[in-house]
């Protein structure tokens, strides 16, 4: 029996655009929830929200049954940490801060096992095996995991060619965030020197074959980045929408004085 198929994976491969939620809760009960709203895919953060590898895994078991497929963001590009969530059933990372192609490299064969990567090989007793069940496994998981490098400074944006010249490297994700910050623009994504940067380096990309993918809760400014060639687009934040949508109903119901 080999891997199971990634249904992201395959999506990427399709060409088809697609759009998911962050989930920051770090909660296995909210997870199961957005699970069943319907989006392309759901993005369990440990970079900025309160997860841990129990939390992921528990996250990653609720997700189960949903026709979601689940990425996991690491918290920082170290090999021990991507080895650890493959093992607990992950099957797409995503990596933030990615600055040269030779930490585009490392990531790569941080995901593949020898003699072509360096995971560790330990999954007779893991979840990702189904615990052996899935007697195949290592040979057939490499061709199974998508992986997706974040660009989100000006030093990343400087080594983008060579990044993208990376063989494994399924999706290159802008953050929008941290490089309007980095660009001497904190808190403002939308301004016109970002947009740009972000509009031209989607551009190149997809014209290297990589999907482009980036995050914005602005409708407006997803529809521009989505005509620009992005493919793998967040459009939502599980906290945020839940703080939105019960500040709307307080508003509704409760006078203000």
């Amino acid at each position: 029996m080999p891997a199971p198929t990634n249904k992201l994976k395959q999506r990427f491969q399709a060409g088809d655009t697609t759009f998911g939620c962050w989930l920051c809760f770090a909660e296995a009960a909210t997870t199961e929830v957005m699970g069943t709203a319907g989006f392309d895919w759901l993005v369990i953060d440990s970079e900025h929200s309160p997860n841990d590898l129990r939390s992921i895994r528990d996250q990653l078991i609720a997700l189960q049954a949903s026709p979601s497929p689940s990425v996991v963001r690491v918290p920082v590009g170290e090999p021990w940490i991507i080895k650890q969530m493959l093992d607990v059933g992950a099957q797409s990372i995503l990596v933030p801060m990615v600055e040269s192609g030779e930490q585009a490299e490392l990531m790569v064969r941080a995901c593949t096992y020898p003699p072509n990567g360096i995971r560790g090989v330990g999954a007779t007793s893991t979840r990702s095996s189904r615990f052996s069940t899935i007697e195949d496994y290592m040979q057939t998981a490499d061709d199974q995991i998508a992986l997706i490098l974040q660009v989100e400074s000006r030093a990343g944006l400087a080594a983008l060619d060579d990044i993208l010249a990376v063989d494994g490297v399924d999706c290159v994700f802008i953050g929008p965030a941290d490089l309007a910050a980095d660009m001497g623009h904190p808190g403002n994504p939308g301004h016109p020197e970002v947009h740009r940067a972000i509009v031209e380096t989607l551009g190149k990309i997809a014209a290297a074959g990589k999907v482009p993918g980036i995050l914005s809760l602005s409708e407006e400014m997803a529809e521009s980045y989505v005509a620009a060639g992005a493919r793998f687009v967040a459009v939502a934040i599980d906290v945020i929408t839940l703080a939105k949508a019960a500040q709307a109903t307080a508003k509704r119901w409760i006078k203000q004085t």
